[in-house]
């Protein structure tokens, strides 16, 4: 073969190679743009963060072909409506916590948090290696969902109270907000449930129109300053020892991606999933100092307050169980794992984080 003949060849070959590989470069990274309704205002930057740190990633993995907007609870739609704007096709994800829709369902409640369930760790491992992940999908995709874990707050606070609350008599015709399935149980101990947005909670402690209100944590209860209008701030936050917050996206969207995206979003997902927690573990370090220092009474809830709200929270589980078998199937998939988990935090994990709070104490750290 001479010297122009091979070079001809050669260059044929080289255009034919370009142009057969750029359809499958186009193909796996075409340009999709999304919309994300967030449940949380922009003000509450670590939670409401974790949608804008999953758009980043995205984003950065694919040269901005991958776009997901981020809109604040109220600018699309109301937050607590989040989830119902993706079952209806109007935006294609939202950055939630599924229990906020537990009046359809009490099932939603189980993927993210219900009373006396697991703390964010044992969470973690229940959806990730649990087979969690993929039994809320089986119950989300009957919504028009699939979801994957976008954040945690860690075990939260139990809310700050205008008077202490040291019997189950004393939650007597309290007026509490305290939202979703956890003001269901309550409820059954004597407590009035209220449902006010979280911008109107220090007015409404404020003017006595009620008598307590759980939020989240140190960093967001110190934004909004609840300690100057009920000093009494309780732990812990036995209704969310672990909530798990979600991104939920429409399942016949989800399904057009190409697989290295999918891949994508799951694994950034996770990354946010991650980033939430130990974001908030690192900042209510500073904020409970804050707040014992302008006045917050920490209270630990007595063990007779706790064991009533444990024993109704059982009842509640027992009568949805046999009546809700979606519920069901979650919470005996938790249920299964719960024991040991806990045993197992009592070896190594308790005793010596218990010694390394002792020496925190003793001024020896």
């Amino acid at each position: 073969m001479d010297r122009r003949r091979f070079l001809t060849r050669a260059g044929i070959g080289a255009a034919a190679a370009t142009t057969l590989a750029a359809p499958a470069v186009a193909q796996s990274s075409p340009k999709v743009s999304w919309r994300l309704a967030s449940s949380f205002p922009n003000s509450l930057d670590t939670i409401y963060g974790g949608a804008t740190t999953l758009s980043k990633y995205l984003s950065a993995a694919t040269d901005g072909n991958f776009e997901i907007q981020v809109f604040a609870a109220g600018e699309l739609v109301p937050g607590l409506q989040a989830a119902d704007a993706v079952m209806e096709g109007t935006v294609e994800a939202c950055h939630t916590v599924s229990y906020y829709y537990w009046g359809k369902d009490p099932a939603w409640a189980v993927p993210a948090a219900i009373p006396f369930s697991l703390d964010a760790r044992g969470m973690n491992a229940w959806h990730y290696h649990g087979g969690g992940i993929d039994l809320a999908n089986q119950f989300y995709a009957k919504q028009g969902l699939i979801g994957f874990p976008g954040g945690n707050t860690g075990v939260q606070m139990g809310g700050w109270f205008r008077k202490e609350i040291n019997t189950v008599a004393d939650l007597q015709g309290l007026k509490m907000r305290i939202g979703g399935f956890a003001g269901s149980i309550m409820e059954t101990l004597g407590v009035v449930p209220q449902q006010i947005a979280g911008g109107d909670i220090y007015s409404a402690l404020e003017t006595g129109t009620i008598d307590a209100a759980e939020w989240v944590g140190p960093y967001d209860d110190e934004k909004l300053g609840f300690v100057q209008v009920a000093p009494y701030y309780y732990y812990p936050g036995w209704w969310e020892g672990g909530p798990t917050v979600h991104f939920l996206f429409n399942l016949e969207q989800y399904d057009l991606l190409p697989e290295n995206y999918k891949a994508l979003l799951r694994t950034a997902s996770q990354a946010a999933d991650a980033n939430m927690l130990s974001q908030y573990d690192w900042l209510n370090t500073t904020s409970i100092r804050n707040l014992v220092a302008a006045g917050a009474q920490l209270r630990p809830f007595s063990p007779e307050v706790l064991e009533a709200c444990f024993n109704a929270s059982n009842e509640v589980y027992a009568a949805l169980d046999t009546s809700n078998p979606e519920f069901k199937t979650l919470w005996d998939s938790i249920k299964a794992f719960r024991n040991n988990w806990f045993t197992w935090l009592q070896v190594a994990e308790y005793n010596f984080d218990t010694f390394m709070m002792q020496k925190a104490n003793a001024g020896q750290l």
